[in-house]
């Protein structure tokens, strides 16, 4: 069993977004959403064949750089887009909750701390 079937409970209730929606709702062409994918900044989920993002991923004002700062550090750890996913939306209850709304909230920085553990 992959990471993408592993994905589709955890997202089920999120608001996935097209490339063009991300780029609308960050102020940027479209263009820069494929660089923020490329430069490890934001990761992208295939729904039925079609790329999106999920909602949860942005901040009120644009990229969130806790999220964008934990899916980098995993990515330079190993891990693919899939399994960042899994990590971010995984419920913790050590946090409590899941690790990508404290990225939004005041365990941004425990998030960091573990995704630096775990990618090394």
């Amino acid at each position: 069993m992959s990471a993408q079937t592993n994905l589709e409970p955890l997202l089920i209730d999120e608001t996935l977004l097209p490339f063009p929606d991300v780029a609308e709702r960050l102020g940027v062409p479209v263009t820069k959403v494929h660089d923020y994918i490329g430069a490890k900044k934001l990761v992208h989920y295939v729904q039925d064949g079609k790329k999106v993002v999920p909602a949860r991923l942005l901040g009120e004002d644009g990229l969130s750089k806790f999220v964008s700062g934990a899916i980098t550090v995993l990515s330079d750890g190993g891990y693919d887009a899939d399994e960042i996913l899994a990590f971010l939306f995984t419920p913790d209850e050590s946090l409590p909750g899941r690790p990508v709304d404290a990225l939004h909230g005041q365990k941004a920085r425990e998030v960091i701390r573990r995704a630096q553990a775990m990618a090394f």
